[in-house]
């Protein structure tokens, strides 16, 4: 598998984490990440925080990565939903904590969310 970036002249420069486009080519494999929320294993109960929720979010985008043999280098796409602007930067902070320096495809959305006490949803499509 190739995995090509785009990120030409002329175009604003790159967010944190973020590349322009991505190219994925040649025997790759695709695992597509439903939009993942901060639920506790018990499908009930949830952080209050961002900070919460987002950590569990990430940790368990990790364990679906660790079952299809990935990890967070791996993805090459997120769209990252939050429930207010006044998230994005907390929201850049655990990005990094997961992603180091790792960049994909990305999009963040501000916008209402299903259930009110969902903070964030994130969705990834990662590629091996």
């Amino acid at each position: 598998m190739t995995v090509k970036y785009h990120n030409p002249d002329g175009l604003f420069p790159q967010y944190l984490n973020h590349h322009h486009g991505v190219e994925v080519s040649g025997d790759s494999r695709l695992l597509f990440i439903s939009g993942t929320n901060g639920y506790e294993q018990d499908g009930l109960s949830m952080p209050d925080s961002f900070e919460g929720q987002a950590d569990l979010i990430w940790q368990y985008i990790g364990t679906i990565l660790q079952s299809a043999h990935m990890n967070y280098e791996d993805i090459v796409n997120l769209r990252i939903y939050l429930a207010d602007p006044k998230y994005d930067e907390a929201n850049m902070r655990l990005r990094k904590k997961y992603l180091g320096d790792h960049r994909t495809s990305l999009t963040v959305i501000s916008c209402q969310l299903l259930e009110t006490k969902w903070k964030l949803e994130i969705e990834a499509i990662a590629a091996k």
